[in-house]
């Protein structure tokens, strides 16, 4: 997983609320056995219409937002399903960082395991990116993990919670199984005391 310290990104905006996983990620694209390769269906019953042609009215098909790494959206974003497909088909089409009024549980807690940085920041502060990213062509922020920072070139500089824990493994680039494989070592030996055990139990039948 690459790292997260300090990203700065084009912002592309989703003015909506409770947008869900199927509509993140339409259920017919599960069955891909890859992690890889689902930023095509972002959004897809969005972004295209009935005859598979991009649709010009949704938001993430605008040119300025071509490029765009960090999304802005709205309240309960992720709600529905556990699908980790849906953090997936985010970062393969080349978004960081998502940040949004709240989230819902599953997305925040799988969007970490992908390396996604899902941040929560109050309305009124949203509504100030909303409205810059409107008057301001190629508007960009920048997001200092390290500091739970969120800044732009214009006075906006806003803090962001996040677990002490979670943190670290995006700093350094953990996921699950990196995180377990630094311990490789105490495994290996528990797993060889495990064997004689098991060996010297044998043995005494």
């Amino acid at each position: 997983m690459n790292p997260f310290t300090i990203h700065c990104g084009l912002v592309a905006t989703l003015d909506r609320s409770n947008v869900d996983t199927d509509q993140i990620i339409p259920k017919q694209f599960l069955k891909r056995i890859q992690r890889t390769g689902f930023g095509e269906f972002l959004f897809f019953d969005w972004r295209f219409d009935s005859k598979k042609q991009l649709n010009p009215t949704f938001e993430l098909n605008k040119s300025e937002f071509r490029g765009a790494s960090i999304l802005v959206t709205r309240r309960n974003f992720g709600s529905g399903s556990s699908r980790e497909h849906a953090v997936w088909s985010l970062t393969d089409y080349g978004f960081r960082c998502v940040i949004a009024e709240s989230f819902a549980d599953i997305f925040y807690n799988n969007s970490f395991k992908s390396g996604l940085l899902p941040i929560v920041l109050p309305p009124e502060t949203l509504q100030k990116i909303f409205d810059s990213v409107a008057r301001k062509p190629g508007y960009q922020l920048a997001v200092d993990l390290d500091r739970q920072l969120v800044s732009d070139d214009f006075g906006l500089n806003a803090s962001f919670k996040i677990d002490p824990h979670r943190k670290h493994c995006l700093l350094h680039g953990l996921d699950d199984i990196e995180l377990t494989l630094k311990h490789v070592d105490k495994i290996t030996l528990f797993e060889q005391r495990r064997g004689l055990k098991q060996i010297n139990s044998v043995g005494c039948e």
